[in-house]
């Protein structure tokens, strides 16, 4: 899980997660790593279009997006 998760961060490129949260609604997220501190990660989450503080315990699946096209601005 940390290689996918590293890799998201150093490519910026999008992975599908399933999370528990503290209240214990799951929930699947595409994110975009952004930084990694220690236990937690700090994330572009696509389901609430804004950074995000996610739980690395708290991630109960992860996998790599099958197909992303990087929008051109």
């Amino acid at each position: 899980m940390n290689k996918l998760l590293s890799k998201s961060l150093d490519e910026q490129i999008p992975v599908e997660m399933i999370y528990i949260s503290s209240s214990n609604q799951i929930t699947q997220r595409k994110i975009i790593v952004k930084e990694i501190n220690g236990s937690t990660i700090r994330a572009y989450c696509f389901m609430r279009r804004q950074a995000r503080l996610f739980k690395i315990e708290q991630i109960l699946s992860l996998m790599p997006v099958r197909t992303f096209h990087k929008e051109i601005s």
